[in-house]
């Protein structure tokens, strides 16, 4: 076998299954599983970060394996597209990995080897979904990746909350994977060939078409936490170990972007506009409320949860306008929306794997999750919160941070439908627009709160014991995703030009040369619009030099310390802080109709007045609910068949034989 990108990939996803399987020789020794396999398995996830980095500017490899069922192996595919998701997740398992070495220890959950064994066979079905390039292999792929999963979310299996939660992220993943398997028996046009090569060659009516691609936008809308698939999402992610929620977070839900695009792009070779329009309904509906649940949530990992589903709604409101330029035919605009959400989906897989990395050290080192409960821990913590404070910046999108680069290019991807061939999308493209701006901004709103309430002010629970800081391989995993954002950021030029091989593979068309020098970036022309990360960057660090120089060396003896004036009150008690819950409230008042709201109010006649607001899910109740009685229902009905008597089965079957005479008669 030569030595191709392809065979090198290939052998560090066997390496990761080996090292999961290392873990069982001594499942309960935390030092050999944390401190020698996992940097074993972040040192392979560099090493497919580089691989796939130079697959992406390489030629298409394919490979049959000759493993699987009797004449139907497994057939896979290296191209630019999965060479790009491979390097996300090669760069992103890195720094988790490394983080993961650090926290993982022995517990009444599942052993450290076990749970070893499960994490990297997460990280190689990943890879392998990436790879497949046939139906069968991709469902193999794609159940392992769920199975691992659910194995992970329910590290802690012996609490009900946790059960609960990993039950409802299987359910709704095999629902997905269900119309997943429909969606690619609908591609293969009547053939009995599984693989991509037969799917893409097949002549689809356009209503066929319209079909399958409803189909893969349920299936992956499932795993990537699209309105109204998105319960499982805020209940798996607080219930998993944090390394678990950085890698479905960040990895997990972008091989549902993956898969989208592979089936949208790829197998669909004929883009209907209709469907842009669909998916960009979806995704800024998606993003909208994500964001507007953040805001209102007290415990910390929801609100990153709730704060991913606002993410998976950029994406996929961008994934529709490439879909929407392309079925107009506007090649070189659609392959500006492709880039800026894959561009986005790499970022966010940065960024908010830090910060649930960091919600890991602060779980660790307070032992609370919830934001009414912390406070203060920038004396405590600097190291965690400096690499908190680079994660918060960048998912509020500010310059010259990598969440403002993608921000900013599908703003400017919304900002060209005016020139549209389409009068009706052109009068609702504004509509658009304010949708994508208003999640932005409550989502820098949601953020404010998150380091805020953590890290500043003073300690809401002032008998807890001092919080210690990250280990050092927990401080190794967050810099390694800190620097990744920084660079990201200041040099987008690098990742647009491998976007525009993606895009000429799957569009035809590209930025070209023109978009992106190594100074600034320019979507189409720089009369338009441009952006010089570099030049904004160098410009940051001069004014924050000079203003350090100013006030520390040349003002310094002029300074006079004294006492701040203290409103009137003696002395200042965390009491006096803004809440969590009240950090919240004008979001929850103005947004009201988006939430189930249940108050308990105190009266004037209680011994010990309560005030408790609990804000729920209206889909819940709206679609989840009425299912859950109905399946009731159905199964109190069913039981009656089965009353534990010998004589009513042997009925039964006597039943069914007369039935199948009479039908063979």
């Amino acid at each position: 076998m030569s030595l191709t990108p392809l065979s090198i990939i290939l052998a560090l996803v066997l390496a990761w299954f080996a090292v999961g399987l290392l873990g069982l020789i001594a499942p309960r020794n935390v030092a050999w599983v944390g401190r020698t396999l996992f940097p074993l398995g972040a040192a392979m996830g560099l090493a497919m970060a580089v691989a796939a980095v130079l697959a992406i500017f390489g030629a298409t490899e394919t490979r049959i394996l000759a493993i699987g069922l009797p004449d139907l192996p497994m057939h896979l595919r290296l191209d630019a597209l999965s060479a790009f998701f491979l390097a996300l997740i090669g760069v992103t398992t890195t720094g988790i990995s490394l983080f993961a070495a650090g926290y993982f220890r022995g517990g009444d959950g599942t052993a450290p080897g076990l749970m070893g064994l499960q994490y990297h066979v997460f990280l190689a079905s990943m890879a392998m979904v990436v790879l497949a390039d046939d139906a069968f292999a991709f469902m193999v792929a794609w159940e392992t990746m769920a199975l691992s999963s659910y194995f992970l979310v329910t590290t802690q299996h012996r609490v009900p909350e946790v059960q609960s939660a990993g039950f409802l992220y299987l359910l709704l993943a095999h629902i997905g994977a269900i119309s997943l398997l429909l969606c690619f028996g609908v591609l293969q046009g009547g053939s009995w060939q599984f693989t991509f090569d037969a799917m893409r060659a097949a002549d689809l009516a356009p209503a066929w078409a319209s079909v399958a691609f409803g189909l893969a936008l349920f299936g992956f809308g499932a795993k990537a936490g699209l309105l109204p698939l998105h319960v499982w999402l805020p209940e798996a992610h607080p219930a998993a170990p944090s390394p678990v929620s950085a890698l479905m977070s960040g990895v997990m839900l972008k091989t549902a972007i993956y898969g989208m695009v592979r089936v949208s792009f790829d197998l669909l070779p004929h883009t209907q506009w209709r469907w842009g329009v669909v998916v960009m309904v979806v995704g800024g509906l998606t993003g909208l409320f994500g964001a507007v649940f953040a805001a209102v949530q007290s415990d910390m990992k929801r609100l990153l949860a709730y704060s991913s589903i606002e993410n998976i709604g950029l994406i996929f409101s961008g994934l529709g306008l490439a879909l929407l330029f392309r079925g107009m035919g506007m090649g070189t605009l659609s392959a500006l929306a492709l880039a800026a959400t894959l561009y986005h989906c790499l970022n966010h897989a940065q960024f908010k794997s830090l910060l649930f990395l960091v919600t890991g050290s602060v779980m660790h080192a307070t032992g609370e999750r919830s934001l009414g409960k912390l406070g203060g821990l920038l004396r405590h913590m600097p190291w965690v919160a400096g690499m908190a404070l680079i994660g918060t910046l960048a998912m509020a999108g500010l310059p010259p941070l990598n969440g403002f680069v993608s921000e900013w290019l599908l703003l400017q991807s919304y900002l060209l439908t005016p020139s549209l061939p389409h009068t009706l999308i052109n009068m609702l493209a504004p509509l658009g627009v304010a949708v994508f701006a208003l999640t932005t901004a409550l989502a820098s709103y949601v953020l404010v709160k998150f380091f805020g309430v953590i890290f500043l002010g003073q300690s809401r629970e002032p008998t807890a014991p001092p919080a210690r800081d990250a280990g050092l391989l927990e401080r190794a995993g967050l810099i390694w995703l800190a620097a990744t954002s920084v660079l990201l950021g200041l040099l987008p030029v690098l990742v647009l030009r491998a976007l525009d091989r993606v895009n000429l593979e799957l569009i035809g068309s590209s930025l070209g040369e023109r978009a992106a020098t190594w100074w600034s970036v320019m979507p189409l022309s720089s009369e338009r619009a441009s952006y010089s990360p570099l030049a904004l960057g160098i410009g940051i660090l001069v004014c924050v030099a000079l203003t350090f120089l100013l006030v520390r060396r040349l003002y310094h003896g002029r300074i006079r310390l004294c006492t701040p004036w203290g409103c009137g009150y003696p002395q200042w008690t965390p009491r006096m802080q803004d809440t969590a819950e009240g950090f919240g409230q004008p979001i929850r008042r103005v947004f009201e109709p988006f939430f189930e709201v249940q108050r308990q109010t105190p009266t004037a006649f209680d011994s010990a007045p309560k005030y408790r607001v609990v804000v729920t899910d209206r889909w819940w109740g709206l679609i989840y609910a009425p299912i859950i009685r109905l399946v009731q229902m159905l199964s109190r009905w069913v039981s009656f068949l089965q009353q534990g008597n010998i004589s009513l089965y042997l009925l039964y079957s006597f039943a069914t034989l007369l039935t199948l005479l009479a039908f063979v008669l």
